[in-house]
């Protein structure tokens, strides 16, 4: 007789040794968000960031190309620049050792009166980068899969979904802070079995939940569903675009997400991992050339004071119940034929969750929609052939 699949164990989630293993291993081997193109749209233009515990830069070069490096000086270590801004040259605070926009050393106070210095060998560190629909993605793993290989056909759906991606630009950013693992915000986000009876604005007002689905597609998690009764939405439609009466998300693991909302509006998720107790979520909605758009800020704000509210005091009480001492983990809802009501997505980002701090298992149960691919990785040993 078939035993049902359980929940991870809370240590994954509570335990600051698991967060730190997540930061050697899989939030610094996978595609991370760095920034949206737009913001750093002319050559000299830089935004900072941090992944895994480390700061990163991105910059635009003469040539049109965005590369990401480490922030820090290969002179004595100091951090190059801060924040965002548009520069000439990157100029180190400390000793004004300088490097150009591709991240060759010009020059430094007195460096010809050290004998056989070259230029030319001291360069900075430099991190495999990768532009989605405008977006800027990078990774800390030098040998790391490209990402049509971890996320297969979402940029041609998206392009698809949003094909005037190259004109769309942030129209606003809203941090909002949670105080629970990441992963538990993520899940939350992965499922809709508590959408029906948590999120009424969204599910009577936006989406038809009986058409809800979620599949997974490498290293993606796709939702799609039909948008509400038109006469039942809480906003009007404007869109010639295909697919402007469906809603679908792209979750890109571990920590970023396109939807696409009905209309064919852009809007993403992007989850920045304090520690094992805290997470922010940066919740981005965009415009043709960012300009301003009462439709989008009527729909942004509905969402911040409903979905975004009601999800918060959610995963905080996930994350305090499962610091609890009476938690035993309870049977995943896995239903064969999918659907709304089923936690077979669940069931696969937990496997990724579990192969992030364990390692890969191939004695794992397989579903239709769970199936473990062939190149399943271990987030501590994946190299590109």
């Amino acid at each position: 007789m078939n035993q049902p699949i359980r929940s991870l164990e809370a240590r994954y989630y509570t335990d600051p040794g698991v967060f730190a293993q997540e930061c050697e291993g899989v939030l610094a081997r996978t595609w991370q968000f760095a920034c949206h193109g737009g913001s750093i749209g002319k050559p000299g233009e830089y935004t900072t960031f941090e992944i895994a515990g480390e700061s990163i830069f991105a910059i635009r070069g003469r040539d049109g190309k965005v590369r990401a490096f480490y922030n820090v000086c290969q002179h004595r270590a100091h951090q190059l620049v801060q924040g965002a801004g548009r520069t000439k040259l990157i100029t180190c605070p400390y000793h004004a050792w300088t490097y150009d926009w591709e991240g060759k050393m010009k020059g430094g106070p007195n460096i010809r009166a050290v004998a056989g210095f070259d230029t030319s060998d001291v360069c900075l560190t430099e991190v495999r980068t990768e532009e989605f629909l405008g977006f800027i993605f990078v990774n800390l793993d030098e040998d790391a899969e490209p990402m049509e290989f971890w996320y297969p056909n979402a940029r041609a759906q998206l392009e698809e979904w949003v094909p005037n991606y190259k004109h769309i630009r942030p129209l606003e950013w809203v941090e909002i802070p949670e105080r629970c693992n990441w992963k538990v915000s993520v899940e939350n986000y992965s499922e809709c079995y508590h959408c029906m009876l948590n999120h009424h604005t969204f599910s009577t007002g936006v989406v038809q939940p009986a058409t809800y689905d979620i599949q997974p597609q490498g290293y993606c998690l796709r939702h799609t569903t039909e948008c509400q009764n038109l006469d039942k939405m809480t906003y009007e439609i404007h869109s010639g675009f295909k697919h402007w009466d469906e809603y679908s998300s792209w979750f890109l693991w571990p920590m970023f997400s396109f939807q696409v909302y009905p209309g064919n509006v852009l809007n993403t998720y992007h989850w920045r991992a304090i520690n094992a107790d805290n997470v922010v979520v940066w919740r981005g909605w965009y415009s043709v050339g960012g300009e301003e758009s009462a439709a989008v800020r009527k729909l942004a704000l509905q969402d911040r004071e409903t979905t975004v509210e009601e999800d918060i005091r959610l995963v905080e009480s996930v994350y305090r119940g499962l610091k609890s001492r009476g938690y035993r983990p309870g049977p995943l809802v896995v239903d064969p034929a999918c659907g709304v009501n089923s936690e077979h997505s669940i069931l696969s980002l937990q496997r990724w969750m579990r192969e992030a701090v364990d390692g890969p298992c191939a004695s794992e149960p397989r579903t239709r929609s769970g199936a473990r691919r062939a190149d399943s990785s271990d987030f501590t040993k994946r190299r590109r052939t």
